[in-house]
């Protein structure tokens, strides 16, 4: 599917505001209703669009230490990286976990939770007992300069 011009403009407007009515949405856009529905149904069933969320206030649920957290592993073998996956995957804490290169370490994960006391206890209780880590380097979020979920499309 060849994404247009109007398909870009629906995609910008739905990740900005993702409750946005189909009314409101095919009034922003300059679109019928019935088209502008057909359009975003399109969008879905080629994968444009993954899912529909709500962003929670971190704050709010008393989630106030963000850590960026390197994880070094003792082998590369598809079994090792396939068991600390699985692990990390099941932790609610951890926001994001990518297998990296180019540091020491194989992966970074964002983990967020209330304060220093629960990650002392995430990291030592959970995270360093998975068969294979051998190293953690943690860095800490002091102040958010960006936050957001939007991704870029002005390149196509």
């Amino acid at each position: 599917m060849k994404l247009s011009k109007m398909d870009l403009r629906i995609l910008s407007e739905i990740q900005n505001n993702s409750r946005i009515s189909n009314l409101e949405l095919a009034n922003k856009i300059g679109l019928s209703p019935s088209p502008c529905l057909r359009r975003v149904k399109q969008l879905e069933d080629a994968g444009y669009i993954d899912d529909y969320v709500a962003r929670l206030n971190e704050q709010k649920l008393a989630l106030k230490l963000i850590a960026l957290i390197q994880i070094s592993m003792d082998r590369h073998t598809p079994e090792r990286f396939e068991n600390f996956e699985s692990i990390v995957k099941k932790y609610e804490e951890v926001l994001e976990c990518y297998l990296i290169t180019g540091q020491n370490a194989d992966y970074l994960l964002k983990v967020i939770v209330p304060d220093m006391e629960y990650y002392q206890d995430f990291l030592l209780g959970r995270l360093t007992r998975i068969e294979g880590v051998t190293g953690v380097q943690s860095s800490f979020i002091m102040r958010k300069i960006v936050d957001k979920t939007a991704l870029p499309l002005n390149h196509l």
